[in-house]
């Protein structure tokens, strides 16, 4: 039997797949398996960046596995400490989360774009909420597409359904790239690739303060970033790096970032 979760280190960059024919929809035991995937990257300080695809080209992942609810399985189940996919509440994770998406992500498998960092999809993804058509909602996406979209179109995907295209994600700012299925790999690994090539505190420190400050005003922002209470920001200002940047480019080199 296929394992449900495969993880593959390729040099700082971690690759998890989801591999549950045949719609890779997750259940409470998968999640966890995601979440502690996931934990292993956030606690390897050799690893960068991660990158999440499912096995398969019709579907990244269908979501909660309704079979696994058929026989029981409560919508507010223990999914890990990444809850639902493993990532998307993982706390003190400081290192980006791209997303390969193979296919059709449906439900919580929309909510898993939703909280990435990046995203690559293939050319014939498909995004949609299905939950008000079998009772609950989409309490993930409910709080985050009207972040992400005008309100009255993410109410439209939340309430009535409405199929999203890979084309129409990449307009609105829900994926970064989109390419053909073939190249899908290639193209996340190279963004990947330009993150492990970026100062490691400079990352963390803008992951950070994109977290802290999304909800403040432009102000309030500022006055966090400069108040000296943002610690990785702190730290990033004070490194061998901050240093090391301007060195290298003057010597025109390639920078040799330590972390420090």
């Amino acid at each position: 039997m296929t394992d449900p979760v495969r993880t593959e280190r390729n040099g700082a960059i971690f690759e998890i797949t989801l591999d549950r024919p045949k719609a890779n929809a997750i259940d409470a035991p998968t999640s966890r398996l995601l979440s502690t995937a996931f934990e292993s990257f956030r606690d390897d300080a050799e690893l960068r960046v991660a990158i999440l695809t499912g096995a398969g080209e019709r579907f990244f992942s269908a979501g909660w596995d309704l079979n696994a609810a058929a026989d029981g399985e409560e919508f507010e189940s223990d999914y890990g400490a990444g809850g639902f996919g493993g990532f998307g509440e993982l706390p003190g994770v400081s290192k980006p989360v791209i997303l390969a998406v193979n296919g059709m992500a449906v439900g919580g498998g929309f909510e898993m774009v939703m909280a990435a960092d990046m995203v690559v999809a293939v050319d014939h993804a498909e995004f949609f909420l299905p939950e008000t058509g079998i009772g609950i909602i989409p309490d993930v996406g409910a709080i985050r597409l009207p972040r992400l979209l005008p309100r009255q179109l993410a109410t439209e995907i939340l309430i009535a359904g409405r199929h999203v295209t890979a084309a129409e994600a990449l307009q609105w700012g829900l994926v970064n790239r989109v390419v053909p299925g073939a190249e899908l790999m290639a193209a996340a690994r190279e963004l990947a690739q330009r993150v492990v090539d970026s100062a490691p505190l400079a990352v963390a420190a803008i992951l950070d303060l994109v977290k802290r400050t999304q909800h403040l005003s432009i102000v309030d922002g500022f006055a966090l970033m400069r108040s000296g209470d943002v610690a990785i920001y702190e730290a990033m200002l004070a490194s061998e790096d901050s240093v090391e940047g301007p060195r290298s480019f003057v010597e025109k080199r390639p920078p040799r970032w330590t972390g420090h």
